[in-house]
């Protein structure tokens, strides 16, 4: 089975579900299934991180560059929130892995915030500076306070 894996992973996929209904244990490729089925619940994770990433971006340039704030920026938190719901919904033990995904996310939109704005890496705080409540509240937009 391992070949097909290797070379056909979508035969691969279809024999094994064949074999699944077919109750046909035999035919199971035991080791790379909990590899796969692993791989699906990581995707999960995975983009639920790539929304934070995304929300935090829009949020870090609508925070440092209140003049150049636009409809797009607005839409691209709303429509990344919409997302982050929609993926917890489907996996609600993904809640418990917030903080974790959060401050990955934090660290790489940190870095593209200053790529995309021009600004010195420094500018923006090392940790995430909003709570988990403003990140999933639809009206929060990070204003200005300085």
């Amino acid at each position: 089975m391992s070949a097909t894996y290797e070379h056909d992973l979508y035969a691969w996929t279809q024999a094994q579900a064949q074999a699944l209904r077919g109750k046909e244990w035999a035919a199971l490729d035991v080791a790379y299934l909990a590899e796969e089925i692993e791989s699906l619940g990581n995707e999960q994770a995975h983009a639920v991180e790539s929304q934070l990433a995304t929300l935090l971006l829009h949020l870090l340039k609508w925070h440092y560059q209140p003049r150049r704030r636009s409809r797009s920026w607005r839409t691209s938190l709303h429509n990344a929130r919409i997302e982050i719901r929609r993926r917890l919904r489907r996996s609600p033990s993904l809640q418990h892995e917030l903080p974790v995904l959060v401050a990955t996310a934090y660290a790489d939109a940190r870095k593209l915030t200053m790529h995309e704005t021009g600004l010195p890496l420094a500018t923006f705080p090392e940790l995430c500076p909003w709570s988990m409540d403003q990140l999933q509240d639809e009206d929060f937009l990070a204003e200005e306070t300085r």
